[in-house]
């Protein structure tokens, strides 16, 4: 989480429970230059079953370049400040191949999320390779186009490839990318989305992104009210001890 002299943030620690009091503090420590460590007891204020340490310090210009760097690298890095090391995945990222309605919600709902989201008509727009942070969907809603970018996709082995329309028009264009020799590696979801009961472009995005989601964080899609394991992943951040 950053957080500005004048108080304005970025990033969140938690659902909302902290962030106030941790801006609060960090416009003392960008003052003083003094370090922080918070410890919030959530079960006595916020009805939270928990507790979290949050660690808060000022940084330099120095760190805000090497930090934008990382960023537009699309690779993993390490942030460690004192005992702590909190690692850093690329955003996901969205290639959208469609220019209907649907497309243009999809990427306005990956937007809101944060997704580094590319908008193209055709295939033959793209020029970068896709990384391991990508996620491709097909919705041009047309044969031709949607049969070559599912060629050129499916190789690649990306985590999420979906496509927009009907399971016929699926198993029709899969014949079509298997006789063309190109290698099925990518995994491909046809229909794309979770049921939700999507009618709308809006709908349909929702649906989209979701599974998305699911997919890179390796979620289940089921109600939470019906899950046994908690809510949140076990990713702990991780400390590290000074050698001595």
């Amino acid at each position: 989480m950053l957080i500005t002299r004048s108080g304005e943030t970025a990033g969140a620690l938690s659902a909302g429970c902290i962030e106030e009091e941790v801006a609060l503090q960090g416009r003392e420590v960008s003052a003083t230059g003094e370090p922080k460590l918070l410890a919030f007891d959530t079960r006595r204020r916020f009805g939270c079953n928990g507790s979290i340490e949050v660690f808060v310090e000022r940084v330099d210009e120095e760190f805000m370049g090497w930090l934008r760097d990382k960023i537009t690298s699309r690779e993993q890095f390490e942030i460690t400040a004192e005992s702590f090391v909190q690692t850093i995945e690329p955003a996901l990222q969205l290639l959208i191949f469609g220019d209907g309605p649907d497309a243009e919600a999809l990427s306005r709902q990956a937007q809101l999320l944060g997704w580094d989201v590319h908008l193209f008509s055709a295939i033959t727009e793209l020029r970068a390779t896709p990384d391991y942070r990508t996620a491709a969907v097909v919705a041009t809603h047309n044969f031709g186009r949607d049969c070559a970018a599912l060629r050129h996709l499916l190789p690649l082995g990306l985590r999420y490839v979906g496509l927009v329309g009907p399971r016929r028009r699926r198993e029709e264009l899969l014949v079509d990318v298997i006789d063309s020799g190109a290698a099925v590696r990518s995994q491909l979801f046809a229909p794309a989305g979770l049921d939700v009961g999507a009618e709308t472009p809006e709908d349909i995005a929702l649906a989209i992104a979701a599974e998305i989601q699911s997919v890179f964080a390796d979620g289940t899609g089921e109600h939470l009210r019906d899950r046994k394991a908690p809510i949140h992943a076990n990713n702990i951040t991780q400390c590290v001890v000074p050698a001595r």
